[in-house]
C-alpha cells in the first residue's frame, strides 16, 4: 500500500513537473526571443553552407534541428489549445449557468456527440426563423420552448 501511495506521489510530481516544463516552453516559444534565436539559428546555418561547401551533412543538420522542433511545437501548440479551450468552456458554462432563461442544458455541449451537435445547430437555425418571420421583436425564443409554442422538436438532445 505504501508503495503505491509514493508510487502515485512520483507520478503526480513528474506529471506536475512536465505540466511546468511545458507551460515555461510554450510562453517562451510564444515570444519574441524564440523567433531572434530562431533567425539567428538560421543565418548561422546558412553563413556555415561555403564553410561546409553546403554539403549534405550540413544540409542534414538543419533538417533534423526543424524535424525536431517541429514535432516538439506540434506537442505544444495543442497542449495550449486543449488548456485554453477548457478554460474558454469552462467560462462559457458559468455564464450559461448563470444567466436567467438560458438553457442548461448547453452546459457541457462540448461532450456531444457530432450527432447530437448538428441536430441541435438545427434547432437553433429554426429559432433564428421563426424570430425572423416573427413580428414582435419584444418575443424571445429559446431552445426549451415545447414544440406546441413552435420550439424545437422532440429529438433534441437530452442533457443528463
Amino acid at each position: 500500500m505504501k508503495n503505491a501511495m509514493e508510487s502515485e506521489q512520483k507520478q503526480g510530481g513528474f506529471r506536475l513537473t512536465l505540466e511546468r516544463l511545458s507551460l515555461a516552453s510554450t510562453e517562451w516559444a510564444g515570444g519574441a526571443w524564440a523567433f531572434a534565436v530562431a533567425c539567428a539559428c538560421v543565418l548561422a546555418w546558412a553563413v556555415t553552407g561555403p564553410v561546409f561547401h553546403f554539403s549534405d551533412s550540413w544540409q542534414l543538420v538543419i533538417n533534423t534541428v526543424t524535424s525536431i522542433v517541429t514535432v516538439l511545437m506540434v506537442f505544444l501548440i495543442q497542449r495550449a489549445q486543449n488548456k485554453d479551450s477548457k478554460a474558454v468552456q469552462l467560462k462559457l458554462n458559468e455564464i450559461v449557468a448563470a444567466l436567467k432563461g438560458a438553457s442548461n442544458r448547453l452546459i457541457g455541449v462540448e461532450d456531444l456527440s457530432e450527432d447530437e451537435l448538428r441536430t441541435l445547430h438545427e434547432h437553433y437555425l429554426r429559432l433564428v426563423q421563426r424570430a425572423e418571420n416573427d413580428t414582435d421583436i419584444h418575443k424571445s425564443l429559446s431552445v426549451e420552448e415545447p414544440k406546441s409554442q413552435g420550439g424545437p422538436d422532440q429529438h433534441a438532445p437530452a442533457r443528463p
